[in-house]
């Protein structure tokens, strides 16, 4: 009897992902979605004279247009491009590195030479994490992995566990901010090769850090995006703010959401990443039984197997269902980042209230409110926005939101990207610091955050040409909504001018300089409270009360069980006597009083010496002063 021909899609069991090339044992083997095309070949770079080497057409495939074959010449290391119809040369969109950029030829990886370390990491959950946003082109002068893997001690010991890097799939130009990757697979050539990137992992596994990505699958950035050569099918009927979105749910959609799917799985398998961040969810338009955002959340979780894993979600609407489980109709993310708490911590601190932060007041009432229960906007009326913005996020626990003083966007969208230390009073960066770092939501901080960075962060994205006009034109358009901004328009730094790129990186020696030591010291001690406490340590949802104490003054109380409470007192105006101060929160444990556990005004913080205490005479409250009060100890006068 005739042995039945086995399925070529079965014979492609073995490898990791539906695109791109694969190292197999009869070379690389290739495959990519191409409707509509008559022809994909594979032409090898270092070989051009020996002829392209032709992909078939699978006909037993789910979706037309699919092309594989093996290219017996190529394996690690070789360059090469896909020819479509015999005419048009392309790098692979699935490439794995463009080692001279999106426009040139693709790199075949091995992911499986690398000789990885964290066999016994675990992974990290959503409890007890501190967030660390950085940009690997700026966060060290070199800005390379390797230059970043060197740090990596420092941000263990400051009490980091979990860093947050901004995007790094390859774009065209010298420096990007990363939003405008255009080759999703391949880590940007400017930081170093792929390997470089897992060397960067599995040294943060070894000092107990995880490690996320952010990754943008709302758009294809604006120059060096082939998919669309391959066909136009890979684009949705609705456009995104930034450009041409994915097609996720419209005709032929099912080879589109396999490519975003797969690179989700991807960055977790190959790199042994601990999870994603996922960018502007609100501008992923699907109207799929499952969600887009979803499936890249179970393909997450399915390519870390035992390995616990965190997602992330921006959503500019705020919307609750993101980081609710999938049995309850919400999407599956562990945690969502919170504007609300930035913006009217903002307002606190430097009194504007323009553009869309002129919906927060910066009271002591708002910041309670954040801390206690989240987003402030929970379907209520939102002014700027002329709608009503997120719902009622109650049922969630506190480390599902990410809070932030802050970010790469909140940063470079103030006039010459001045970080908020510039912006503000020491005293009251310090108080809020505070609340930020010890409260129960999951905070994270931006790179120089921590030493108070002279640098500042600007957007920078290294386009050429209309491009680049396009690109300046667009930053001013976005920035003029604050008036304070416009007013000085004329001062706004050219995002594709490589001298603002150097400006925003950091300097590493000024973290041991007066004026800087003492934030660093502020945060490190701040940390390791977090750490040790055992009621900051472990919140629970509910554990918190909150009650105004004046103008610019409140006071937040955990509770502890068995361990006594602990006492947040902030003061962010003039020094405050409460005198009487009739707040049931201020009352001391039963047959007791109050302990100093921590003081924004210490002296090795940078602060005054003075701090809030209860005394015969009543509370008093230092001006721009944080402390932190627990029980003492029975004969403590």
């Amino acid at each position: 009897m005739e042995r039945q021909r086995e399925s070529p899609l079965a014979e492609l069991a073995w490898r990791r992902l539906p695109f791109g090339a694969e190292v197999g044992a009869d070379g690389v083997h290739v495959r990519t979605w191409a409707p509509g095309r008559r022809s994909v070949e594979v032409v090898l770079e270092a070989a051009l004279a020996a002829g392209p080497v032709p992909l078939a057409p699978e006909d037993d495939a789910p979706e037309e247009g699919w092309f594989s074959g093996w290219v017996a010449e190529a394996g690690p290391g070789t360059r090469y491009r896909l020819r479509l119809d015999g005419g048009l040369l392309i790098p692979d969109p699935a490439s794995r590195f463009q080692p001279e950029g999106p426009h040139g030829p693709s790199q075949v990886v091995d992911p499986d030479a690398f000789a990885w370390t964290d066999a016994a990491w675990q992974g990290v959950g959503r409890d007890g994490q501190v967030l660390y946003e950085l940009h690997v082109g700026t966060f060290t002068p070199e800005g390379t992995w390797q230059a970043a893997a060197r740090e990596l001690p420092r941000l263990a010991d400051l009490g980091v566990t979990v860093l947050e890097v901004m995007p790094v799939a390859d774009s065209p130009g010298r420096f990007n901010w990363g939003y405008d990757g255009v080759c999703l697979f391949a880590p940007a050539r400017a930081y170093g090769e792929p390997d470089d990137l897992r060397a960067f992992v599995d040294a943060a596994h070894r000092l107990g850090l995880g490690v996320l990505l952010d990754v943008v699958y709302n758009h294809f950035g604006p120059d060096g995006s082939y998919l669309t050569a391959l066909t136009p099918r890979w684009v949705g009927a609705t456009r995104s703010e930034w450009g041409d979105a994915p097609n996720f749910d419209g005709p032929d959609s099912g080879p589109v959401r396999a490519f975003f799917e797969a690179n989700a799985g991807y960055w977790i398998d190959e790199f042994h990443l601990d999870g994603l961040r996922l960018d502007a969810t609100q501008q992923l338009f699907d109207r799929s039984d499952e969600h887009i955002v979803a499936a890249v959340t179970r393909r997450v979780r399915e390519a870390a197997g035992e390995r616990w894993t965190l997602v992330v979600a921006e959503n500019e609407p705020q919307d609750p269902r993101l980081v609710r489980a999938l049995d309850q109709g919400g999407l599956g993310c562990d945690a969502v980042w919170n504007d609300d708490f930035h913006h009217a911590a903002r307002v606190a601190l430097t009194g504007r209230r323009e553009a869309y932060y002129s919906d927060y007041r910066g009271t002591p009432q708002e910041l309670v409110s954040a801390v206690r229960r989240g987003f402030l906007f929970q379907g209520q009326r939102h002014a700027w926005q002329g709608k009503r913005r997120g719902g009622p996020a109650g049922d969630l626990p506190p480390a599902a939101f990410v809070h932030y003083l802050q970010n790469h966007d909140q940063v470079a969208n103030a006039l010459g990207g001045a970080r908020l230390h510039a912006l503000t009073s020491p005293g009251r960066l310090r108080a809020l610091t505070a609340v930020l770092l010890l409260g129960p939501e999951t905070p994270l901080l931006f790179q120089g955050q921590e030493h108070a960075a002279s640098s500042p962060f600007l957007f920078f994205a290294d386009h050429q040409g209309a491009l680049a006009d396009d690109v300046r034109r667009g930053r001013a358009e976005f920035l003029a909504q604050f008036p304070s901004v416009t007013g000085a328009k004329d001062a706004l730094d050219d995002p594709c001018d490589e001298a603002t790129f150097r400006r925003c990186k950091l300097d590493p020696r000024e973290r041991d300089l007066p004026g800087h030591a003492e934030v660093l010291r502020l945060h490190r001690d701040l940390l390791r409270l977090r750490r040790e406490d055992p009621v900051l340590r472990a919140p629970r949802r509910g554990g918190v009360e909150g009650a105004v104490l004046g103008p610019e003054a409140f006071v937040l109380r955990f509770d502890g069980g068995e361990h006594g409470d602990r006492l947040l007192v902030v003061n962010l105006g003039a020094d405050l006597d409460l005198v009487p101060a009739p707040e049931p929160l201020l009352a001391p444990p039963s047959g007791g009083r109050w302990r100093v556990v921590w003081s924004s005004e210490d002296p090795a913080h940078g602060g005054g010496g003075a701090a809030a205490h209860d005394d015969d005479r009543g509370w008093r409250l230092a001006a721009h002063a944080a402390v932190l009060l627990a029980p003492a100890e029975e004969g403590t006068p």
